[in-house]
């Protein structure tokens, strides 16, 4: 049965709709499918109906050239409408305006909540344009959020308005509009706002049609005869992206394509403190493009590296020193590198080839050589590993790279080896570790689940995959453990996106009990069972430490690291956090942290202020995810 709470998760992992959704619908099979010509039977124009008409009379409306206006909305959001939605981070309608709010930047991938700074985060002006094409049209900010022909005409008024700041006035010839399709990029960076503009003058050059998710058909005709000004790009007098050169070991190839400024922070890690001590993997939910071209718009996410299926070629976005948003988290973000992989979750192992696995594998351990990154599944996790920041936020986190990204596999390639199986006593520690070859398990997908329309209604199919079932006695007819964020007193489910009810490979547990071919482990304040004959899907584990409650009341879990509000210096507003409410470590419970407490800290980056607390927090493996508890509250022991 799906619960309310699990379609928040699927929704969550249909992130950035407005234009990964969009470009996923083209990549089935492998990559963005080629834009073929329009009408290629005749060649002649299509009739102007529907979409097709309003980017028509937007076009004639306000002085744009047809073709400018629709290869823009091509790359922004491949046409597609979504009426009154907007992408997680708050990007509306075919033409992507964008109006972020805080509540988008506390819940989005920059995973803000709770920071004091976060009104000021939010008031970028790149974050606003919605607001700029309001008062170009003279139509409501509503009606532009939520009529996708208002919403044109907003874009077709933003772009008319760019062209006479650089040029002094609108022409007729598609390619002297360069630099007003630059700046409709957004980019404060140079080299951003040309890829954006370069790839909307291919558009126009080769021509695209499709039709969108809602069934509408739009075309755009062919000019190969285009000449793009790129001369005019001075006019924006842009600054060069100040890191262009790749942080990449040479066993990969690798390129810089800068990510908006909008979707992360110049930082100075870890000269200035900030320590950088977590990578974590996702995928794309699109093609490898796609996800370049969303990181490169203002109001959305961003990761540090883009990794292709097909070789491995990489693509850095943003400097290792400089935060991305990328996690969800803003204490996760502060301290880690993000890693997106092109693929799909919903379609197991499909998408993870050997040439993405193994440069991953050389650009992990070259990061990790570099900032002292430890090799444990604690620091090298999966976004459905990240915290929630807080606990309205629990439920939607996202649960990318899915069952099937092999863990047990690339930890290999990273030179951590699982030796033995087999399980200890009561009271030690194991690490799951089930064969992923031989791992099949039955999980439900459903169409949310599955951004490229290839499943058209839920279905129940097997799957090789990187988990355990857990359950709430030692029996395969007992119920699926319910986390208590997503099935608050009620059974767990096989969805695919239902993380909370399975325990992942390299994750590791303290032993709780042991029944006959059953193992039990401490589990989000629970005992929870898993299918382990003869410790087949476990190894013992050692060289980790013990996390106990010091007292004898219930030690309270947290999502993020923030310093006490007596410790911020007078003219910094405080970051605030609170105990996630459904979780608690109990007395007579042990979890498992593998490396030394660090100090909480947070980040300002209008001064680049970093500020210390004096507390301490340990990071363990609580349940499908990890989570903080100070170290004042606990008992550690070594193992």
């Amino acid at each position: 049965m799906t619960t309310s709470s699990t379609r928040r998760g699927n929704a969550s992992k249909r992130r950035r709709v407005s234009l990964l959704a969009a470009f996923a619908a083209l990549a089935v099979g492998g990559g963005m499918a080629v834009p073929m010509t329009a009408l290629a039977t005749s060649g002649a124009a299509p009739a102007a109906t529907g979409l097709q008409q309003d980017f028509k009379d937007a076009a004639d409306a306000y002085h744009v050239p047809r073709q400018v206006l629709l290869a823009v909305a091509y790359q922004e959001s491949a046409w597609e409408t979504h009426p009154g939605q907007h992408s997680t981070d708050g990007g509306f309608g075919p033409m992507h305006l964008t109006d972020v709010t805080p509540a988008m930047m506390a819940g989005g991938d920059a995973g803000a909540a709770g920071r004091g700074d976060l009104t000021k985060l939010a008031a970028d002006p790149a974050l606003h344009t919605v607001q700029a094409a309001a008062k170009l049209t003279g139509l409501p900010a509503r009606k532009l959020r939520t009529d996708p022909s208002a919403n044109i005409r907003g874009g077709a008024a933003l772009l008319a308005s760019y062209q006479k700041a650089a040029t002094g006035s609108t022409s007729a010839d598609p390619g002297k509009w360069y630099a007003a399709v630059a700046r409709y990029s957004q980019s404060t960076r140079r080299q951003g706002a040309e890829a954006f503009a370069d790839r909307v003058f291919a558009t126009m050059k080769r021509g695209a049609h499709r039709t969108t998710t809602d069934g509408t058909r739009v075309s755009l005709t062919a000019d190969t005869e285009v000449r793009p000004a790129t001369g005019q790009l001075a006019s924006l007098h842009l600054k060069a992206a100040a890191d262009t050169t790749t942080e990449c070991p040479t066993t990969v190839a690798c390129t810089f394509v800068p990510a908006s400024p909008s979707n992360g922070q110049v930082s100075n890690r870890p000269a200035n403190g900030i320590r950088i001590d977590t990578i974590v993997i996702h995928d794309t939910e699109s093609s490898y493009d796609a996800a370049i071209t969303t990181f490169e718009q203002a109001g959305g996410a961003a990761a540090h590296y883009v990794m292709r299926s097909s070789d491995g070629a990489v693509t850095q976005m943003v400097p290792t020193k400089d935060l991305a948003f990328h996690a969800g988290n803003y204490s996760t973000n502060m301290h880690s590198i993000g890693i997106e992989h092109e693929g799909y979750a919903a379609h197991g192992a499909t998408w993870y080839t050997e040439a993405q696995y193994e440069a991953t594998a050389d650009l992990v351990k070259y990061l990790a050589d570099r900032f002292g990154i430890p090799l444990d599944r604690e620091h090298v996790i999966g976004h459905d590993n990240v915290a929630g920041p807080k606990s309205s936020l629990v439920s939607g986190m996202h649960w990318d790279p899915g069952p099937g990204w092999d863990w047990n596999h690339f930890m290999n390639l990273l030179g951590v080896h699982t030796r033995r199986h087999g399980v200890g006593p009561v009271g030690s520690v194991v690490t799951i570790a089930p064969r992923f070859d031989t791992n099949v398990q039955t999980v439900q997908i459903c169409p949310s689940d599955d951004p490229t329309g290839a499943t058209t209604a839920c279905t129940e199919t097997q799957q090789k995959a990187n988990f355990v079932y857990l359950r709430t006695e030692p029996s395969d007819t007992a119920p699926l453990f319910g986390d208590q964020a997503i099935h608050p007193g009620a059974a767990g489910t096989d969805r695919i996106n239902d993380w909370g009810s399975t325990a992942v490979a390299g994750q590791q547990f303290v032993v709780a009990d042991q029944d006959g071919d059953w193992t039990a482990i401490w589990y989000s304040g629970a005992k929870v069972w898993f299918h382990n004959p003869h410790g087949c899907n476990t190894a013992p584990a050692h060289g980790v430490k013990v996390i106990t409650a010091a007292g004898t009341s219930p030690v309270a879990v947290y999502g993020s690291s923030y310093p006490d509000a007596s410790e911020y210096p007078s003219g910094l507003s405080p970051s605030t956090q609170a105990p996630l409410s459904m979780y608690t470590v109990p007395t007579g419970q042990a979890y498992v942290a593998t490396t030394a407490p660090s100090l909480t800290d947070d980040y300002f980056p209008s001064s680049g202020r970093v500020v210390t607390g004096a507390k301490a927090m340990y990071t363990i493996q609580y349940n499908h995810r990890v989570a903080l508890v100070y170290a004042g509250d606990v008992t550690a022991t070594d193992s």
